[in-house]
């Protein structure tokens, strides 16, 4: 699983988006210094149980979540899932979840923040593994939902 099933997942269906493989690991600060980005830039995949359902949710680096927010738009309080459990969902290990080649089918949300970015950078499946990506498309190829449940940064 990991970063082969996002491998054969962008393979079907976004041949041009390419996984550059990292020699470092994927952390914001990481990517951020190396690539010329703006921490919020880098796309975290968060895997949340919500209420009693799993879900998946992509948000900017240096985002909050706002439990205010979570509850009215995904109908209850959001938790970290344990990294084991997370990890056995996704088939990704934490650090590198990324939205593509899951191993159980989730909800995936996108928070809006995202979208004031042209290019945003997820994992891809592995801690040593990143893609870019237009917010636009990665919420398409993921069939995502977009959603207003981050804190604006100040």
């Amino acid at each position: 699983m990991s970063l082969e099933s996002v491998r054969a997942f962008l393979a079907e269906k976004a041949p041009d988006i390419e996984i550059i493989d990292l020699d470092r690991s994927s952390e914001t600060h990481t990517l951020a210094a190396a690539w010329n980005i703006k921490p919020a830039q880098i796309a975290k995949t968060l895997t949340l149980k919500v209420g009693d359902r799993n879900v998946i949710l992509v948000a900017c680096g240096d985002a909050r979540l706002d439990n205010k927010k979570i509850k009215a738009v995904l109908g209850g309080k959001a938790k970290m899932l344990p990294p084991e459990e997370a990890s056995a969902l996704t088939g990704h290990p934490v650090g590198g979840v990324c939205p593509f080649g899951l191993a159980t089918p989730l909800p995936v949300y996108c928070d809006i923040l995202l979208r004031q970015y042209d290019v945003v950078v997820p994992g891809a499946g592995s801690t040593h593994a990143a893609l870019r990506i237009a917010p636009s498309k990665l919420a398409e190829l993921a069939g995502a939902e977009w959603v207003d449940v981050c804190e604006t940064p100040r």
